[in-house]
């Protein structure tokens, strides 16, 4: 029913097809990319795009074409591994809080909540300053701010099915919490980790997009979307040459664009308000 759904929202659907599109891209970019992300000719400098170059040329000379074809490789891998890590994180908090309660969950929820009531960016900004610039890093620091979201959600979905007979029969037949936990628990909050998880993609890409931009991202010669943007932040590219910030720009919206999209087909097929529909 979730998935008939989710086929009738065009809008998801197409924002999946983009996704899949970008995806497709990024794994087969040696054989899409004419030219190397990091091969510098000095004789072509921000060159307009022609039939060599086909989105131009930045100011070391490297292919626009080729770099925005492997950025996305970064971008997504961040967007993903990120999400998939705070997703996690915040499953295993939230389920535990919900279900052993007290002063567990009083602690896990205050955490979360400090969590919140900072501002992501300036946490990013500091670890990023502290640990220093790299994708592993990266991918942990915008998972370590993005875990409450899920962590609440899927304590809020504990602490109702925790109430149900099923559970306390289990609990009575001497069921652990642990079993609880892999069996009914987290299985009962899945169609909202998906929603969760899909829309976290999208926030993690945004957020490595940012850091690359100030520097703190993934570092050249490695290219990003975020880091071809900062290379273009000159009054003059801007007006002048499009070709060097126009790509990842329209590249970074469309993708954010697109798995929101997703998030929302989602959100609207797992609601069960809508089964009166299908």
């Amino acid at each position: 029913m979730a998935a008939r759904r989710f086929r009738r929202n065009k809008i998801a659907v197409g924002g999946g097809v983009f996704l899949l599109l970008i995806l497709l891209l990024a794994v087969f970019a040696p054989l899409i990319a004419q030219q190397s992300p990091t091969a510098v000719d000095l004789g072509a400098i921000r060159r307009a795009p022609s039939g060599e170059h086909w989105l131009g040329t930045d100011a070391s000379g490297r292919d626009v074409f080729a770099r925005l074809v492997y950025a996305a490789r970064v971008s997504l891998l961040v967007g993903i591994f990120a999400a998939l890590l705070a997703v996690l994180l915040g499953t295993v908090v939230g389920a535990v809080a919900g279900l052993f309660g007290g002063w567990l969950d009083t602690v896990l929820m205050r955490t979360a909540d400090m969590m919140l009531s900072f501002p992501s960016i300036v946490i990013l900004i500091v670890l990023a300053g502290i640990l220093g610039p790299s994708i592993p890093i990266l991918i942990v620091s915008i998972a370590i701010t993005t875990w409450p979201t899920t962590a609440r959600l899927v304590r809020g979905v504990t602490l109702a099915v925790r109430e149900r007979e099923y559970l306390h029969a289990a609990r009575v037949a001497g069921a652990s919490r642990g079993w609880m936990l892999r069996k009914h628990i987290v299985p009962a909050a899945m169609g909202q980790i998906v929603v969760v998880g899909t829309i976290s993609v999208a926030g993690a890409i945004l957020a490595e997009a940012v850091l690359s931009f100030l520097g703190l991202g993934v570092q050249p010669p490695q290219a990003s979307w975020g880091n071809m943007l900062n290379d273009a932040q000159s009054l003059t590219v801007i007006q002048s040459m499009p070709w060097l910030w126009l790509p990842p720009g329209l590249a970074i919206a469309a993708t954010v664009l697109a798995v929101n999209f997703v998030g929302d087909g989602l959100r609207d097929a797992v609601d069960p308000r809508q089964s009166g529909r299908s």
